[in-house]
């Protein structure tokens, strides 16, 4: 009874990051400028993470510096650039459906990798996700474009893999450090590739400063805080599976903040995507 309230507890803490994680829509759309998403990506990471920096005041050391700029590239660099090319070339519906294949992905990583079972009803559960986010986002006119596709792909693996390497190396610090490391990494990675590919960013409004730093101090620092902290202490493939709330929050928050409708094949979909997620938990429940 005391595990699994611990684990229960661990699981829904874990879960508040990809909760937030489903207002980066609303708030790159209203608050910050168009057109810049790696400068944006570099400013939600860099400050962040030399902010926690400051805070823990440690620094890698041997191997670790290594395996943080690894990380960082896994969870933050890579992923974010590729997130965001299959932004730019997919539906919004169909780039969050193509990601929505994580979850398997950790599935068949954690095997490789950590030896941990394939158990059915995870399989089960990542088919009805997927399902449910297809339902949730998609709409008739989506179009399919193989570089958008490829981008969405590539992203979901490396955060998969992300996800399990950083369970499976835990350095004897605490998390905050750890995502520290990996954040600072993940933004010095995104320096040259911002400034090469982008203009520079414009003189920025109150509205951009203040999108700017909720998406670092809230959707970067606080939500890695939480998940990595989640991934010392439950399986990958228990997390990822929370990684289907953050379509759900974007979409309820287009239809409380932006007026969007809320049609009835997507109440299916939000129905199929909490029964997803209660269905993994429910297989990686410790017995």
């Amino acid at each position: 009874m005391k595990q699994n309230f611990r684990y229960t507890t661990d699981l829904a803490a874990t879960a508040i990051a990809p909760a937030i994680w489903g207002s980066t829509y609303f708030v790159t759309t209203s608050f910050l400028p168009h057109g810049y998403p790696l400068t944006v990506a570099m400013l939600r990471a860099l400050p962040a993470g030399m902010l926690l920096l400051l805070l823990v005041r440690k620094l890698p050391n041997g191997i670790w510096w290594g395996r943080s700029f690894l990380l960082g590239s896994l969870n933050f660099s890579f992923f974010w650039a590729m997130l965001f090319v299959s932004a730019y070339r997919l539906p919004g519906g169909v780039a969050a459906t193509v990601g929505a294949v994580q979850p398997l992905i950790v599935i068949a990583f954690s095997r490789a990798f950590l030896d941990t079972p394939i158990r059915f009803l995870a399989i089960v559960a990542g088919l009805i996700g997927i399902a449910g986010v297809a339902l949730l986002v998609l709409t008739p006119q989506a179009a399919l474009d193989p570089i958008g596709i490829v981008a969405g792909l590539a992203g979901a693996v490396s955060m998969a893999f992300g996800t399990v390497l950083t369970r499976r190396w835990r350095p004897a610090v605490s998390s905050l450090t750890f995502t520290a490391w990996q954040l600072t990494a993940g933004g010095i990675l995104l320096v040259p590739v911002a400034l090469l590919l982008e203009p520079a960013l414009p003189m920025p409004s109150t509205a951009n400063i203040l999108g700017i730093a909720y998406l670092g101090l809230i959707g970067a620092a606080f939500t890695y805080l939480l998940w990595f902290r989640g991934l010392s202490r439950i399986e990958p493939s228990a997390a990822a599976s929370l990684g289907f709330l953050s379509p759900l929050v974007a979409t309820l928050l287009g239809w409380l903040a932006l007026g969007q409708s809320l049609a009835p094949v997507q109440i299916v979909g939000f129905i199929m995507v909490l029964g997803s997620v209660w269905l993994s938990q429910r297989s990686q429940m410790p017995r």
